[in-house]
């Protein structure tokens, strides 16, 4: 990864994390998400949540518009790069949120908060 990059991506992401009242927990670009296989970064709201971590899961899921499955095919992976570099850089401020936080934006819109059952998996 690009290190200038990353230190840009670093830098918005604990921004975010200070505007919250959230810890900075970095989201190594190489460990995966799960992304919603039919995710559209134009169908709005874009949804994500952070799970603890796990192997090589970031613990972060993320998903478009308002459909969300408990189907086992319903996320796919996907390194935490791809996501920062080309898929929905318009979320990556986000993914340095700690586990057991969560965020909503559409256009006009920011909704962040910590869910504490995130962490009950």
């Amino acid at each position: 990864m690009d290190l200038t990059r990353s230190s840009r991506y670093s830098d918005e992401q604990k921004k975010t994390c200070m505007k919250f009242g959230a810890n900075y927990f970095p989201c190594d670009g190489y460990m995966m998400v799960g992304i919603s296989r039919d995710f559209d970064p134009t169908d709005y709201p874009i949804n994500g949540l952070r799970h603890p971590v796990e192997e090589d899961s970031t613990g972060w899921y993320i998903w478009s518009s308002e459909s969300f499955s408990e189907e086992p095919d319903f996320f796919v992976s996907l390194h935490a790069i791809h996501v920062q570099e080309g898929r929905c850089p318009e979320i990556v401020k986000y993914l340095g949120l700690a586990p057991g936080w969560r965020f909503l934006i559409a256009p006009g819109w920011e909704d962040v908060w910590f869910d504490p059952k995130l962490l009950m998996i």
